[in-house]
């Protein structure tokens, strides 16, 4: 943990990251902004999570530690393992702090642009949003992640930077921290620099921890699902029935599952399979899509809303 008096003694914000080992833009921005010494508008407290899993060679490469938990769903009880250990001490820290709003900041688990993650779609959360990105998904579906510190009544908000290894990426974490520590108010939306655009309850696409997913041109006949190499170009881009995702199995869409923010499950309404081709089954906008296997097994293929940026079912 980091704490840095602010001009005002009387008010604190925080901003978390790094709670993944491998995205590491927001601990980049840190580190800048504290060689620059920048004097914050209000104190300032800075927790970094994922510290373990960062530090094991090569550097920056592990989202969490082998056989470990995600530590971004380990934010609520029985807070077990190491991880829920950190988890309960990050939260014992913010009830200390008593910070007026929260950032926690991440990168994406593939190449895309930036956008915003939150519980709560209200003038403050679209203003702390705005400070990074334009784009905002507000989600019922609850994971155990930090941005559900918001139901304290604090405002706070993920933000995803873009990819890990995207310079782009770092220049925004930086730009947003320094935006984030100088204005006198941040949750104000008449301040705010532009439009928010508001997804709504995305649905989630899982894989089944038993398949097998590859990444190649075509598929070898080997895998469970198999996506071209540069999916990853579809974030955040309208994709209609007629455009193949990539190639299924025999064993169908029963390695998907499609949840929704109340744990309704409906594969089909959100994929289709065609002459072993995988398709949309509307118009989707699909994002967060990953081309690391170990991600997108562990965590999810993607999150998609209809075109319209409303929820699908």
């Amino acid at each position: 943990m980091v704490r840095v008096a602010g001009r005002d003694r009387s008010r604190t914000r925080a901003m978390s990251t790094l709670l993944h080992g491998n995205e590491p833009s927001g601990l980049f921005a840190l580190h800048r902004w504290l060689l620059e010494q920048h004097t914050p508008e209000v104190n300032m407290v800075f927790l970094l999570g994922g510290v373990y899993p960062a530090k094991i060679p090569p550097m920056l490469s592990l989202r969490q530690l082998p056989d470990g938990l995600d530590l971004n769903r380990c934010f609520k009880e029985p807070f077990d393992g190491e991880e829920g250990a950190i988890a309960q001490a990050m939260l014992a820290e913010l009830r200390k702090a008593k910070p007026e709003c929260l950032l926690d900041v991440h990168n994406t688990s593939g190449t895309g642009p930036a956008f915003a993650v939150t519980i709560t779609n209200d003038a403050a959360h679209q203003a702390l949003t705005s400070l990074y990105t334009d784009r905002l998904i507000m989600t019922d579906l609850r994971l155990g992640a930090l941005m559900e510190y918001s139901e304290q009544e604090v405002p706070t908000v993920t933000i995803e930077c873009g990819g890990s290894q995207d310079e782009q990426a770092h220049q925004l974490a930086y730009e947003g921290l320094v935006r984030y520590t100088s204005r006198p108010d941040v949750l104000s939306l008449e301040k705010a620099e532009w439009d928010v655009a508001v997804l709504r309850n995305p649905i989630r696409v899982e894989l089944d921890p038993e398949a097998t997913i590859e990444y190649r041109l075509e598929p070898s006949g080997h895998a469970d699902l198999t996506f071209p190499p540069d999916i990853e170009h579809r974030n955040f881009g309208v994709v209609s029935p007629d455009e193949p995702l990539g190639w299924i199995g025999d064993k169908g869409l029963g390695i998907l599952t499609a949840i929704s923010h109340n744990r309704a499950e409906d594969v089909e309404q959100v994929l289709q399979v065609k002459d072993g081709q995988i398709y949309p089954a509307q118009d989707i906008k699909a994002f967060m899509i990953t081309t690391n296997p170990v991600i997108a097994k562990s965590d999810c293929l993607f999150y998609a809303v209809k075109a319209t940026g409303e929820p699908i079912f």
